[in-house]
């Protein structure tokens, strides 16, 4: 070998003993002779990798589907194992030359002969077992390969007489794990331990009641022993620098057979369409790769690119997947992307009734933060009140067919839900080559977290959108938590407040706790923010000031009454913005103000959120994931937190228009208003 086509490869270049590699197969053969005939196929000089017999083709009776080797450097073999089996009297299929799969190195007959296991994700792929299923009259069984150490289906799966199975969970993805756990029993399955694994312990071969293979531990030895199998061991190491073993250097040519077999296969593909600048805003291969994630596998039928600056590309393409479960998985996330099904493909909306109310139909689609349409009656329909994470519900009104994003919780019997993922797709606006790389002066920055960018930039840009949303009217949300308190940003808020930067304020109890308290008593937690020391008695000042607040009857009352007269509350009461105070378990108090009922808490931001332009995500991670996930796309976000992780999940709801400041929150704000300050000031000299 001087080549590396898998990872057992890997620094084994050359380093094979000839000598131990002929005496081992040697072995080897001999002992397979004592139990079965055993024909030679001829090697071919240059191709070494042809003494793995099991990936020549896939053979049941007296038909074979000739294998397309995906590596070049295996490819020279299928011309001489097609001559071998046409001169064995096979009928030969052959798959399109595009289409990788290799053989009974990746397909595995269930011992008794009911169907057929076929693995895809690292050498063969999926589209190639429709015409398995065709060409061999048997029902196929798709399993996905997750670990790359196991390339092949018969280095972690090996199917044993009495329908038992020796295989490797970890090497396969959930849904493959699931399909296995509904076909074989729970007494049939040997899931083997990792070290067996890599001694390749399931790429065995099997015939009768013995089993052949490198090397077993005790106890799985013990375990195929209780099961009634005998084990030969015989040493492969030289194979296994190979990537192979037992199995890989065997094929199998009289595999059982059932009668009345059919074709079947649970594969389902979709073609779907995708246009805009694919290539350079990066959504082709955000695309492909979640195909390939999510389990399925594509084919690009169709790609044509923008010939001019302007110009949008668009491409067609097409998925398979193994289940429809898969596949409806994979098109909701593309649905994401801005994807579409092909217009001929177009169906409408699936609905369901809601049987219960608060409790949606099975397979319901769940919506994201884009701006989505399903078709009803052959006709586009908008969805309202668009948000991340609900139902989509559909009620027939005077005026028409209504479509709305809905929590769960809010569904009534009565009503139609949007299951599975026919008939939506999201609209996604197309930006231009010119708008994405043209600097503007204060141009919104794209979605991102860094604490390493220059935070006087970010706030720069951030107080020229301020000065314009408030200029023309418009609507700023902050969301705040207690730490804009403790770092000693509350006269920079309360100035944002008053000088009508913020149009709503949402929280929970602590903020407005401790920003009356250092109102009233002097210290936030305890601590004399001017001096930065704790207060003897400090620790119950926020306990105090509940108790004024709750003997008042409100935040404004205490307002009214002269007894708070500072502070972030103190302005939004005299500026009339209105605020939502969101109670937990952990609260004291509260305060008369908080909301402890969550559902009502949940409604109030959702009736304040309506309209915003901005919102200022400011060190509550609590409460900016909350409200984040009620705000649909378009609406620009800052989140700023001294916690990157914080800010990372913000970030990751999909918004373009986010940004993460990873800072000191009371810095942030004093810069902030600094900059607001010179814009009044560059506005007063230009007027």
């Amino acid at each position: 070998m001087d080549y590396v086509i898998n990872p057992w490869m890997e620094g084994n270049i050359h380093k094979s003993s000839r000598d131990r590699s002929v005496e081992q197969w040697q072995k080897l053969h001999h002992i397979l002779k004592d139990h079965a005939i055993v024909e030679l196929v001829k090697p071919e000089k240059g191709w070494p990798d042809m003494v793995f017999t099991a990936n020549a083709g896939l053979v049941l009776d007296k038909t074979v589907v000739l294998s397309r080797f995906f590596h070049k450097e295996r490819q020279g073999e299928e011309p001489h194992f097609k001559a071998w089996f046409e001169s064995q009297g096979f009928t030969v299929h052959e798959l399109p030359k595009d289409l990788p799969f290799e053989g009974a190195g990746d397909a595995l007959f269930d011992r008794e002969g009911r169907y057929l296991w076929a693995g895809y994700g690292f050498r063969s792929e999926l589209d190639s077992h429709p015409l398995i299923a065709e060409w061999l009259k048997i029902e196929v069984l798709s399993l996905r390969l997750m670990d790359e150490r196991f390339y092949h289906l018969d280095t972690c799966f090996c199917p044993l007489n009495g329908g038992y199975l020796l295989y490797y969970p970890p090497a396969f993805d959930s849904y493959s794990n699931r399909l296995i756990e509904m076909r074989v029993p729970p007494e049939k399955r040997i899931a083997i331990e990792e070290p067996d694994a890599v001694n390749f312990a399931c790429n065995a071969v099997n015939i009768n009641e013995t089993v052949v293979m490198n090397k077993v531990s005790d106890n799985l030895k013990a375990r195929l022993a209780e099961a009634g199998f005998k084990v030969i061991e015989t040493p492969l190491s030289e194979f296994l620098k190979a990537g192979g073993a037992a199995k890989c250097l065997t094929l199998r040519v009289t595999e059982p057979i059932i009668p009345d077999r059919h074709a079947t296969v649970q594969i389902e593909t979709r073609t779907v369409r995708m246009e805009g600048h694919l290539l350079d805003a990066g959504l082709i291969n955000q695309a492909l790769d979640l195909i390939v994630e999510g389990g399925g596998s594509f084919k690009v039928q169709q790609f044509n690119l923008g010939e001019e600056r302007q110009s949008t590309s668009n491409a067609l393409i097409k998925i398979t997947a193994p289940s429809h479960q898969v596949m409806e998985d994979i098109i909701s996330q593309l649905i994401d992307i801005g994807a579409v099904s092909l217009e001929e493909d177009i169906q409408d909306a699936k609905l369901e009734p809601v049987h219960q109310s608060g409790v949606s139909p099975d397979d319901f689609y769940v919506t994201t933060i884009y701006p989505t349409e399903i078709r009803v009656n052959g006709e586009w329909i908008r969805v309202q009140n668009q948000r991340m994470d609900g139902a989509i519900a559909v009620t027939e009104t005077s005026e028409g067919i209504v479509a709305k994003c809905k929590l769960l919780r809010d569904l009534i019997v009565g009503e139609k839900v949007v299951v599975d993922v026919a008939g939506i797709r999201t609209i996604r606006k197309t930006e231009s080559r010119e708008q994405r790389n043209t600097p503007q002066e204060f141009g919104f920055m794209s979605a991102g977290v860094s604490s390493e960018r220059r935070v006087e930039l970010i706030v720069e840009q951030v107080a020229w959108e301020l000065r314009q949303i408030r200029d023309r009217g418009g609507k700023v949300i902050v969301t705040a938590g207690p730490v804009v308190i403790h770092t000693g940003g509350a006269e920079h808020l309360s100035h944002l407040v008053r000088e009508g930067y913020v149009q709503a304020l949402l929280g929970g109890n602590a903020i407005a706790v401790h920003d009356i308290e250092q109102s009233m008593m002097g210290t936030s937690l305890g601590v004399d923010m001017k001096q930065g020391t704790a207060v003897k008695g400090g620790h119950r000042h926020h306990l105090k000031v509940i108790n004024a607040i709750r003997r008042c009857g409100s935040i404004a009352n205490a307002v009214e009454k002269g007894i708070l007269t500072t502070g972030v509350m103190y302005e939004c009461v005299k500026n009339h913005v209105p605020f939502s105070l969101a109670g937990s378990i952990r609260d004291d108090g509260p305060l008369p103000d908080t909301q402890m009922d969550l559902i009502k808490a949940q409604q109030h931001y959702t009736e304040l959120l309506q309209g915003a332009e901005m919102i200022l995500m400011l060190s509550t991670m609590l409460h900016s994931i909350g409200v984040g996930n009620m705000t649909a796309a378009g609406v620009k976000m800052v989140c700023v937190d001294i916690n990157p992780a914080v800010v990372t999940k913000l970030s990751d709801r999909g918004s373009v228009e986010s940004v993460g400041v990873v800072t000191d929150v009371g810095l942030f704000l004093s810069l902030l208003v600094k900059q607001l300050d010179k814009l009044t000031s560059r506005y007063h000299l230009e007027v």
